[in-house]
């Protein structure tokens, strides 16, 4: 018996091999979900999917492009009838200092994270409001908390902190429609982001820093992005989960 019996989910961004979607996707056919996986990269997409079953899609979408976001809720309600679960994981970093940010980084980073999870989100929530049911689970991060610090520059705080921010009025708003809409904030994950950038120094010192000890795998993400995205989680909404081995203790 799986979490996720009978329920369809779409899932940005996860088509790389060691990310937190894919990660997440996998998890979630595992519970019974049929799964759809968006990314820019159509062939990497489809190739994600079917690393999944056959009753899984791999499809290409921009999310920066709220035509394109549209014309995939469109197609996947189509296929399906309903969406059931949505998860916001597409997102980019960049690792500046404040005043190496220019326009275009800007635009880069605020767009995929931000804008993106909104506008796949206005996609989706009118096909969740006529079936009165839906939940939407945005990544977030402990940078938009602490004030980045360990990989991300300032503008990748602003904008994981918007989701934040996005994630509570949304779920405020939606919640008459029973649309649950909450966020994830993951410490440091070892994930293709991170990989292969940072120093043995530099991850001893990360490690220093987390009261577990250890390095969060993706698959630490996913199990939280499950719960969320299932009945257990049937009174959670606009709350943000903190994943990152006691980082971050309030």
């Amino acid at each position: 018996m799986g979490l996720l019996d009978g329920k369809t989910a779409i899932i940005t961004g996860a088509a790389s091999a060691r990310g937190l979607g894919k990660a997440t996707a996998r998890l979630f056919a595992e519970h019974g979900a049929r799964v759809a996986i968006l990314d820019l990269d159509e062939g990497a997409a489809r190739a994600a999917a079917a690393d999944l079953g056959a009753d899984h899609l791999g499809l290409a979408c921009d999310v920066t492009d709220l035509a394109a976001c549209r014309a995939v809720a469109e197609r996947l309600t189509a296929d399906w009838g309903r969406i059931d679960i949505l998860v916001n994981n597409a997102g980019i970093t960049q690792p500046l200092k404040s005043l190496e940010i220019q326009p275009a980084h800007y635009d880069a980073v605020l767009d995929v994270n931000l804008r993106g999870t909104l506008y796949m989100s206005q996609a989706v929530i009118p096909v969740m409001q006529r079936a009165r049911s839906g939940s939407i689970v945005n990544l977030s991060s402990v940078s938009a908390q602490r004030g980045g610090g360990i990989f991300g520059g300032p503008h990748y705080s602003a904008a994981k902190a918007g989701i934040l921010g996005l994630t509570k009025a949304m779920a405020r708003e939606f919640a008459p429609d029973q649309i649950r809409i909450n966020a994830i904030c993951p410490g440091f994950i070892a994930t293709d982001i991170t990989g292969g950038k940072l120093t043995p120094e530099m991850m001893s010192g990360i490690l220093a820093g987390i009261p577990m000890g250890r390095a969060g795998e993706a698959s630490d993400v996913a199990g939280c992005a499950l719960f969320l995205a299932s009945d257990l989680a049937a009174y959670c909404t606009g709350t943000e989960v903190d994943v990152n081995g006691g980082s971050l203790i309030h």
